[in-house]
């Protein structure tokens, strides 16, 4: 039998919060109209029930693996991981925005529980893995071949505005308040921050991952592949 893509986990969310944070009216599109196509990366219930789901129009109708599998062709040599000690409510906002940036994986290091309402179940298309401590992560990055750069206004730190991130990069975020931890930063390559202006000392730890991420994406993307 095949499994609905929107299972009550998701079709909770979406109820919540609509689509988006805002609550928006229900988006997608109805039922199928006209011949059922025979691709099997088409869902039997999707097409006979609409979709719902916050997917872009080319995935219409796909089955949730289906949908990982095309995602898992495109997605750029770029990791994220951000440390989770004391249930940083912003690690699911990472998560949607690497999904968005078609990340390779993201990687939450600490406790393993995470709050999933910001990722507006973005996960469910997301590589998330999990490591116990820093030095873990650290020796993933580097059986990947992939250079840790941690991201935080620390002194010494290099202005992200004028470096060049490494292509095969594993961009590491401390949690909200004290920010990257200084374990994380002896294993990084590469420590750099983001200029501001105002008088707060640092911004929201989701918000300086898209400014990072985004970055990256402007650096080594192809731009022509892009929604």
């Amino acid at each position: 039998m095949t499994e609905h893509v929107v299972d009550a986990a998701e079709a909770s969310a979406v109820s919540e919060a609509g689509p988006t944070e805002w609550a928006q009216a229900p988006v997608g599109v109805g039922p199928w109209v006209g011949p059922l196509p025979e691709d099997p990366r088409y869902d039997p219930e999707l097409l006979a029930e609409g979709d719902r789901r916050n997917v872009v129009d080319a995935y219409r109708y796909w089955r949730r693996e289906a949908i990982v599998a095309d995602l898992d062709t495109r997605r750029h040599p770029l990791h994220v991981a951000i440390e989770n000690f004391g249930h940083d409510g912003n690690i699911g906002t990472v998560v949607r925005t690497a999904n968005a940036f078609a990340a390779a994986a993201v990687h939450i290091v600490g406790r393993k529980r995470w709050n999933r309402r910001g990722a507006m179940v973005t996960d469910r298309y997301q590589h998330v893995h999990h490591h116990p401590d820093v030095p873990t992560l650290a020796g993933y990055a580097r059986a990947q071949g992939l250079t840790v750069v941690a991201v935080d206004n620390t002194p010494g730190a290099q202005p992200l505005e004028t470096t060049e991130l490494p292509r095969h990069c594993l961009l590491l975020f401390g949690q909200e308040g004290p920010g990257v931890s200084a374990e994380a930063v002896e294993h990084a390559t590469l420590t750099v921050s983001i200029a501001q202006f105002g008088s707060t000392r640092s911004i929201n730890a989701g918000v300086a991952a898209g400014i990072a991420m985004h970055t990256w994406v402007r650096q080594h993307a192809d731009l022509r592949q892009a929604w």
